[in-house]
């Protein structure tokens, strides 16, 4: 399958400070995801890998969306949503939301060597795991190996 073994885990770590805009240009952050499980993707329309990639993301969040994760798809395109929205529609993207980082400044915080690269974030808001080149994000053996990344689910404390 592809990208597993590509795959390095790494002790849970802090997240660098960054930031990215939606779709309509609002800034974000990742405490706007607070809680939930993440997949960062670091990517672009022009990246023949990420374009390959991109429909296998796209069926891991529908997997994964009732477990609260969130595949954030970061596109480094410079003209934003304008090539990205695009792209979507012709390649049947329809369960990720378009997130944009056109400066590339997200990628260099998390020091992404090249594209297409993708963190993974646990329930804690911790980096547990990066990946290199394109993957098989929908393949059973990735989603399990997502799911034990994730890290447990934070329960409530119970009165006694």
């Amino acid at each position: 399958m592809e990208g597993l073994s590509k795959l390095t885990r790494s002790e849970p770590r802090p997240l660098p400070e960054f930031g990215f805009t939606d779709a309509e240009g609002s800034p974000r952050t990742i405490a706007d995801f607070q809680g939930r499980p993440l997949l960062l993707n670091f990517w672009a329309t022009w990246c023949p890998p990420c374009v390959a990639e991109m429909p296998a993301l796209d069926r891991a969040q529908a997997a994964l969306a009732g477990e609260g994760w969130a595949m954030l798809a970061l596109s480094s395109d410079r003209a934003g949503k304008s090539q990205v929205e695009p792209f979507y529609k012709r390649t049947g993207v329809r369960h990720l939301g378009l997130f944009l980082d056109p400066r590339g400044a997200a990628a260099r915080a998390f020091a992404a060597r090249g594209l297409p690269t993708s963190v993974i974030v646990n329930r804690q808001g911790r980096e547990v795991a990066r990946l290199e080149g394109s993957a098989a994000w929908d393949h059973p053996d990735f989603l399990k190996l997502l799911r034990e990344l994730a890290g447990p689910v934070a329960t409530p404390l119970q009165r006694t």
